[in-house]
């Protein structure tokens, strides 16, 4: 019997270690991509807990209130958290000219809120007068700089 040939052996386990390196940084590639799909900072805004209080801090301040329709299911929203509500800007303009609110759409107190302007879908970025009654409304993800935009107009 003839030994095997050293050089066929190793070539067979090229493909092996080959396979193995793209699946363990296949791994670590989407073990990254999830991590930063759901990491989201903390922010400075002033976020008030629920619509009703936040329609009463409105009234004695007569301010506009932001309404941010959201869910911890939502990378959209999330990537928002992480890219639009942490950045420093943002939560000075905020802060200073409305009341933000942010409101879970699986949360059971919210279904009032949520049957009032029609919520179906995440995120939802909505600005009402002081009374609650709409003023400008956007649906989907937003950019710091579109979001800036919404504020001004």
């Amino acid at each position: 019997m003839s030994s095997p040939n050293p050089v066929s052996l190793g070539s067979r386990d090229k493909p092996g270690r080959f396979w193995k390196r793209f699946w363990l940084t296949f791994l670590v590639a989407s073990l990254a991509y999830a991590w930063y799909s759901f990491y989201v900072p903390s922010d400075r805004i002033a976020w008030v807990k629920d619509f009703a209080t936040a329609k009463q801090h409105a009234v004695e301040s007569d301010k506009p209130i932001i309404l941010f329709f959201t869910g911890k299911w939502c990378v959209p929203c999330r990537i928002m958290k992480r890219e639009v509500w942490a950045d420093d800007l943002v939560a000075d303009r905020v802060n200073a000219a409305f009341i933000p609110v942010t409101i879970d759409v699986d949360d059971s107190g919210a279904v009032s809120t949520l049957s009032r302007y029609g919520i179906r879908a995440t995120p939802i970025t909505i600005i009402t007068d002081s009374k609650g009654d709409v003023l400008r409304q956007k649906q989907g993800g937003l950019s710091k700089a579109d979001f800036l935009e919404l504020l001004s107009r």
